[in-house]
């Protein structure tokens, strides 16, 4: 099967752990990277891989730019993967095995997320089951900036990989932690419909925190717990705060 598949990639500065995530993909048919403005050396590694094949586009939205990445591939097997995500030698071989013809099916893969390098088995961070494999004529993601993913239809059979994993490198800092909050809760703000308030800000946040860190057992994960709750709860804070600033922007227009 992985003669079959095309695997996207978006990228952006991603040199730090694009290297063992391309590594891993060495067996796939076609590597599609779709950058965004890479200013590191993240292009300069990709050109390593005779399997790998670059575009660039300004950023749309991760909905549209995943969609995008898989119209660029030559097959129609299409296998998301982030630039932080590797991986292991047990789900290649799980998905080598796998009958192409399934085309009607969709498969999520087991996935290990790390802070500094870390395995975090709290605040919600595990298990994380996430659906990536699809044929692009039965499906494709949603249209959304943030928090994207695979459009479901009333035949479609979801089959959960169960050898291998991938593990996820999303964090390595505090401060990579702040940015990536600032953009998806601004990405959320900008597509979201809903209504908000001050009070709901303040009452979701605390609700975040406690579901993160009691109810997910952040606190038996050490300060990385504390902090990975502290983290969710304030892009809860913040993501309803911008749509409530949405909202008084458009009432003043």
């Amino acid at each position: 099967m992985t003669d079959r598949i095309s695997v996207t990639i978006l990228t952006k500065n991603s040199q730090k752990h694009l290297k063992a995530c391309l590594e891993a993909l060495r067996s796939f048919d076609e590597v599609v990277i779709l950058d965004n403005g890479s200013t590191d050396e993240t292009l300069a590694i990709a050109r390593e891989y005779d399997n790998v094949t670059i575009h660039e586009h300004p950023f749309i939205g991760f909905g549209p730019m995943k969609n995008l990445a898989a119209q660029r591939a030559r097959n129609d097997w299409i296998f998301s993967v982030d630039s932080d995500e590797i991986l292991s030698p047990g789900l290649v071989e799980s998905i080598r095995k796998l009958d192409p013809t399934c085309t009607d099916t969709v498969y999520a893969v087991n996935r290990l997320n790390h802070y500094r390098g870390k395995p975090i088995r709290c605040c919600g961070w595990y298990p994380d089951l996430v659906t990536r494999l699809y044929h692009r004529d039965h499906t494709a993601f949603s249209n959304a900036d943030v928090h994207e993913s695979l459009l479901l239809q009333a035949d479609t059979k979801k089959v959960i990989l169960q050898d291998g994993m991938i593990e996820h490198h999303p964090f390595d800092s505090v401060e990579e932690l702040l940015r990536k909050l600032q953009t998806y809760s601004t990405l959320y703000a900008k597509q979201s419909t809903k209504s908000s308030t001050p009070s709901k800000a303040f009452f979701r946040a605390l609700f975040a925190f406690f579901k993160h860190y009691i109810f997910q057992r952040g606190f038996l994960c050490g300060y990385e717990g504390l902090l990975i709750s502290v983290s969710n709860a304030n892009g809860v804070f913040y993501k309803y705060m911008k749509l409530y600033e949405k909202r008084l922007e458009k009432a003043r227009s």
